[in-house]
């Protein structure tokens, strides 16, 4: 049963408090996120992100892989990783096996045409930080684009795979180990260990299978405009928000946003 008044955290997030089980039709079909989140221990002690389609706007192995001419090629690979139904090492070798002789200043170019933050994502971050949290960008990606994405966040470490170089030219292939799925729990544990909280104390986002393991294990996981593979499982399911939400799911009005 509801229990308590709306309170409007920002012009578009509310809470309500409630106990009991909310009614099966509660705003189905309705243009908006729906969420149920524990009153205790709401907000975080650390952030841990997927990079790609989750804090900026496109895969970027795609994007390169439109500047050589095997776009669609690369796409599909991509899905099928991201869908749950492709090893995420095999399919990043295999994508990346696809950009040999890439010079590296198509990387920058790639940056520079193509990527951008999505909405919120600063102001996540930022705010994040503002309360003492631990930020972390912890990507499948690589980390050309991680570390320069994390600077203009505001994140406070990153994460990511190394892709390599030869005379200026990509090699087709990634350093090792790889960074993948069970990596990014990893990282997580690992983050906690260092910053003296526990898994219950995170806040993980992501949108592919990569990022299951690290949204399962945080005490509060989030599926940003997520394939099922990742949204089935998570505790919160954003579809139709920007990521400030993650903020308002913590119950931070938008007031106390840096």
């Amino acid at each position: 049963m509801v229990n308590g008044e709306l309170n409007r955290l920002s012009d578009s997030a509310v809470e309500i408090a409630f106990s009991g089980d909310l009614p099966a039709d509660f705003l189905v079909g309705a243009p908006v996120d729906v969420n149920i989140v524990p009153a205790t221990n709401r907000r975080k002690k650390l952030l841990i992100a997927d990079m790609d389609s989750t804090i900026i706007n496109v895969e970027c192995i795609d994007e390169l892989a439109d500047y050589a001419g095997v776009k669609d090629e690369v796409v599909e690979i991509t899905e099928r990783a991201l869908h749950g139904k492709l090893n995420f090492d095999e399919a990043l070798n295999e994508r990346v096996a696809l950009l040999k002789g890439m010079s590296e200043s198509v990387l920058e170019q790639c940056y520079t045409e193509r990527v951008s933050l999505n909405p919120g994502a600063k102001t996540l971050v930022q705010t994040m930080n503002k309360f003492g949290a631990m930020t972390a960008l912890v990507s499948g990606g690589f980390v050309f684009f991680a570390s320069r994405v994390a600077l203009e966040a505001g994140f406070k470490v990153s994460q990511a795979n190394r892709l390599i170089f030869e005379d200026g030219a990509l090699t087709g292939k990634v350093g090792m180990p790889i960074l993948g799925q069970e990596s990014k729990l990893i990282s997580l544990n690992a983050l906690c260990e260092s910053y003296g909280c526990t898994p219950a104390d995170v806040v993980a986002v992501g949108d592919g299978a990569n990022d299951r393991s690290m949204v399962e294990a945080a005490g509060l996981g989030v599926a940003y405009h997520a394939r099922p593979a990742l949204a089935d499982i998570a505790d919160a399911r954003l579809f139709h928000s920007d990521l400030t939400a993650l903020l308002a799911l913590q119950g931070i009005p938008e007031s106390d946003y840096a």
